[in-house]
């Protein structure tokens, strides 16, 4: 081909926006995996980023259904309008849905409660016995880079092997969007789809596709009380103690976890446009805000990295 040909097409080459980058580098992935793997789950709690992640993986086998099931960890102290627009958007696709129950482990004498009340550390054991029963070997994550330092040097595939722990040191190079999924029975590899993605480029693609999410990420009035510099939800999970004061506020969610360490910030942001204008504006990550769990320690997500949990 000649130069002048070449310069031809490039002139006519399409140039792909910031989000249809990302949207099929994501594509791309669910589709590698679906390649090279045999028993892939999706983790799916009604949080944003697990509803993006279900988009992008419909999006990337589209007119067939999507080709694996999906897995949540269930703390018990989920916020109800949460599992509810699980439960309604597992109905809605036919897709099945494999609930992994802290509290059932916690009745078997397995797990103890802790003295804050917090389940979210109690998720890794249920998650790493569910993935080793049903023999899953691909585990599709919304973990993000600019979420938490523990993330940000993380693999999209992540090895793990078969007590679902992370060894630095087995982590492979991924150059050029190439994916190295191999692994010995009983490992298995955590995938992060969204591993390039900043919170706003999430709603800026949850804009675009106008994709629903639970109400609780808009602003909305709701009894909250303070502990630790965070808004908390009050419920029969251990909150308020004596000398906290519940108060009805507007606030609005950020990021969705266990109502025991999942804070709200308050907010009129009643809009999707209201939402993403805020986010622009702050200076703080949706996780180092609002997440007691990540603020236990130091270290706190990169032990539960190692652990078996992210």
């Amino acid at each position: 081909m000649n130069s002048g040909h070449a310069d031809l097409l490039a002139d006519h080459a399409p140039v792909l926006s910031h989000l249809d980058a990302l949207e099929s580098e994501s594509v791309h992935i669910f589709r590698e995996v679906a390649g090279e793997f045999e028993r892939p789950v999706i983790l799916f709690s009604g949080g944003k980023d697990s509803i993006v992640m279900l988009h992008l993986a419909l999006k990337a086998f589209a007119p067939a259904a999507v080709p694996f099931s999906l897995l949540h960890v269930d703390t018990g102290h989920n916020f109800p309008e949460v599992i509810d627009y699980r439960d309604r958007v597992v109905a809605e696709l036919g897709l099945r849905l494999h609930v992994a129950s802290v509290q059932e482990f916690i009745d078997r004498g397995v797990l103890r409660e802790r003295p804050d009340g917090t389940r979210n550390p109690l998720q890794t054991v249920p998650l790493t016995e569910r993935i080793r029963t049903e023999r899953f070997d691909a585990v599709f994550g919304g973990g993000r880079r600019d979420e938490e330092k523990a993330r940000a040097k993380e693999r999209v595939f992540s090895l793990r092997d078969e007590f679902s722990q992370w060894d630095p040191r087995r982590q492979r190079p991924e150059l050029w969007q190439l994916y190295n999924g191999r692994h010995a029975p009983g490992e298995h590899v955590r995938v992060f789809p969204l591993s390039n993605w900043t919170e706003l480029d999430v709603w800026q693609y949850i804009a675009r596709e106008k994709i629903e999410l639970p109400g609780i990420y808009y602003a909305h009035r709701r009894p909250v009380f303070r502990r630790s510099g965070m808004w908390l939800t009050a419920g029969d999970w251990g909150g308020p103690r004596d000398g906290e004061t519940v108060e009805v506020r507007l606030i609005r969610y950020r990021t969705v976890g266990d109502m025991s360490c999942t804070g709200a910030v308050d907010s009129d942001a009643t809009t999707i446009e209201k939402v993403i204008a805020e986010i622009a504006a702050s200076r703080l990550t949706e996780r180092g805000a609002t997440r007691a769990d990540d603020k236990l320690s130091e270290a706190a997500m990169e032990d539960r990295k190692r652990e078996g949990y992210f």
